[in-house]
């Protein structure tokens, strides 16, 4: 599938290429430079022309439901701005912040009650976003706010129907199972009730509905989207684990997705490894089977919480090569030292604005 050519006259004569943030079988989704009348701005294309012929129809479906929503709420702020939209592509404002399962925000009553205000705020133009169970699809702006993103399942709404009612319910149960998880201390009694109380619409998707959805997309298409790594992550991660860890120097390893323009989804491997270990006899375990990662860093130690658990958000940040965003993740300056020489050698240099 080809941009009409009223398309790609628009996006040559206004859009810098810049980073490939994501590639599967609906869309592509890029980060670049757009021109508007204002001046150039940081933004966000997605684009149709490299999607398979047999999910197209449901790509141009998606696609035609995010162009919708997202010129409906161009005013309220609470999402990326629509920049430009065509046949086959829009580009849509870049919003500056870290997605929610990155972000952790731990105790931010702040953040939350943001998040309500933004939902509501949508809520009564009659757009319901229908995807905010996936923790990707929340930011946590540079200013503490709360932001939706990836409008794709969402539906616009004429009147306040019971279908609407229903929907919108949905979205504010999906956001309070966040804040439960970040900050359960500060629910209310009655946010407590939503979150124990699934709409009869939500029960049936869970039994019947989401069955099949997965069986389609995860069988038929061959999709699995987690933080955007995709099959990758999710399938053959936890194999090539397994494999560095059979080396007797290893003592731990962690596995993060980041987007690549010529691999689509590349996997970046931190090892933490005694010294004399060199790349090259790590990468002797790996197969042909699955596909070894692009990178592979030796460090000193694994970032960890208090708990011990890997800290994957500061990691993917580093595989993306997006450091200005690890700074409001540090808690305090022992981190920062820790993360000094991991930064030192990362190995994906790129830069986001001239892949």
């Amino acid at each position: 599938m080809s941009l009409p050519k009223q398309d790609a006259q628009a996006l040559a004569a206004s859009w810098t290429e810049g980073v490939l943030l994501k590639r599967d079988v609906f869309s592509t989704v890029e980060r670049g430079r757009f021109r508007t009348p204002n001046g150039e701005v940081d933004a966000v294309l997605r684009r149709l022309d490299q999607v398979p012929w047999w999910s197209y129809p449901l790509a141009r479906h998606l696609f035609t439901r995010e162009r919708r929503a997202l010129a409906l709420a161009r005013e309220l702020h609470v999402g990326p701005d629509l920049l430009w939209a065509g046949d086959k592509a829009l580009v849509r404002g870049f919003i500056d912040g870290v997605a929610l399962h990155l972000a952790k925000p731990a105790g931010d009553v702040a953040y939350f009650k943001s998040a309500k205000r933004a939902l509501l705020r949508l809520h009564r133009l009659g757009i319901c976003h229908n995807d905010l169970a996936k923790e990707q699809n929340w930011l946590r702006g540079t200013d503490g706010r709360a932001y939706l993103t990836d409008f794709q399942l969402a539906v616009c709404f004429r009147d306040r129907s019971r279908l609407f009612r229903i929907a919108a319910y949905e979205d504010l149960r999906h956001m309070l199972k966040h804040k439960r998880r970040y900050a359960p201390e500060a629910l209310t009694p009655k946010e407590k009730a939503v979150l124990a109380k699934k709409s009869g619409f939500a029960r049936l998707w869970l039994a019947t509905g989401k069955k099949v959805y997965k069986a389609i997309t995860r069988g038929v298409f061959n999709f699995t989207d987690r933080e955007g790594g995709g099959r990758r992550l999710v399938n053959d991660a936890p194999v090539l684990i397994e494999a560095l860890k059979k080396n007797p120097a290893v003592r731990d390893a962690a596995i993060v997705a980041f987007a690549d323009r010529r691999a689509g989804v590349g996997l970046y491997a931190f090892v933490e490894a005694s010294g004399d270990v060199a790349e090259a006899d790590l990468r002797a375990a790996f197969a042909l089977d699955p596909k070894p990662p692009e990178h592979l860093q030796i460090v000193h130690a694994l970032p960890r919480d208090a708990a011990g658990e890997i800290r994957t958000e500061i990691l993917q940040l580093v595989a993306m090569n997006q450091i200005d965003l690890i700074e409001p993740l540090m808690r305090s300056d022992a981190d920062r030292a820790f993360m000094k020489d991991i930064l030192d050698q990362r190995k994906n240099l790129r830069d986001r604005f001239s892949f």
